[in-house]
C-alpha cells in the first residue's frame, strides 16, 4: 500500500495513490475524483459560498482592505489593493489529531 505522506508536501497525485491503493477505484478514476472534489470546493468558493467539510474544516472567503505596504529591501511605502483571500479554519476533530500527533511524538 502506497504510503499516503512520503514528503513534507501531500500532492493530488498521492491523494489518487491513496484511493487506488485503498478504494480499489483505477487510477484514472482516483484522478478523475480527486480534480472533480477541487473543482468543486474552487468553484463554491469563486461563487462566495463556504466550503464546510465535516471533520475537518472550512475554507471561507474573506475580503481585505486596501492598506499601505512597504517595499522591505527598499523601505519605500507602496499601496496594497483591496482583494479577497481564501482562509481555512481547521475543526476542532482535525485539531485533536493533530494534537495527539504532537503528543505522541513530541513535536
Amino acid at each position: 500500500m502506497t504510503e499516503l505522506i512520503s514528503n513534507d508536501t501531500v500532492t493530488k497525485n498521492e491523494l489518487s495513490e491513496a484511493l487506488f491503493d485503498r478504494v480499489g477505484l483505477n487510477k484514472r478514476e482516483a484522478k478523475d475524483m480527486i480534480d472533480a472534489f477541487f473543482d468543486r470546493i474552487g468553484q463554491s468558493l469563486k461563487s462566495g459560498f463556504e466550503v464546510k467539510i465535516s471533520g475537518f474544516g472550512t475554507f471561507q472567503l474573506r475580503n481585505k482592505s486596501a492598506r499601505p505596504g512597504r517595499n522591505l529591501k527598499t523601505g519605500q511605502m507602496i499601496p496594497i489593493a483591496a482583494r479577497r483571500v481564501v482562509t481555512f479554519h481547521a475543526s476542532q476533530k482535525l485539531k485533536d489529531v493533530v494534537e495527539s500527533y504532537a503528543r505522541e511524538n513530541r513535536v
